[in-house]
């Protein structure tokens, strides 16, 4: 058995056909959300994120991948019965590097994104129901 992360998530969740805003964009794009992480905040260094994006709209037009190359901040926060993690760092799309901002939910009845934004370039617009245990958070019940 490994060591418990005292604050940190697991995601493994999709969301089907939600408008989100690009930067210079006019409006809402809709599109398929995919995120996946594995963060711990004992261990920044080897955590991942990533968040792809497949738009339904004008395919491919705006589809992307975000993948992390580095974690800067993760705080766990309780409130009620469900736990709060907010994450931020910096992450690249193709060769181009941005400021990034999630908050997921690990909620009792809906784990929810929050929000994702990625500075200068997306935000997903309002927060995003997932299906419910896709988002683990770590470490909340010892706060």
């Amino acid at each position: 058995m490994g060591v418990m992360c005292p604050c940190g998530v697991k995601v493994k969740a999709k969301k089907k056909c939600h408008k989100v805003k690009f930067n210079g964009v006019k409006g809402t794009i809709e599109g398929n959300l995919t995120y996946r992480a594995d963060i711990c905040v004992t261990n920044l260094a080897s955590s991942t994120l990533c968040l792809e994006f497949k738009d339904k709209e004008t395919p491919n037009k705006f589809s992307f991948l975000f993948k992390a190359i580095s974690i800067t901040s993760v705080k766990c926060k309780k409130e009620g019965q469900n736990c709060v993690i907010s994450v931020k760092g910096t992450g690249m799309i193709g060769n181009k590097v941005y400021l990034f901002k999630a908050i997921f939910i690990d909620s009792i009845e809906q784990d929810k994104v929050k929000c994702f934004v990625i500075k200068n370039f997306f935000n997903q617009n309002g927060a995003v129901c997932v299906s419910q245990g896709s988002i683990d958070a770590l470490g909340c019940q010892t706060l």
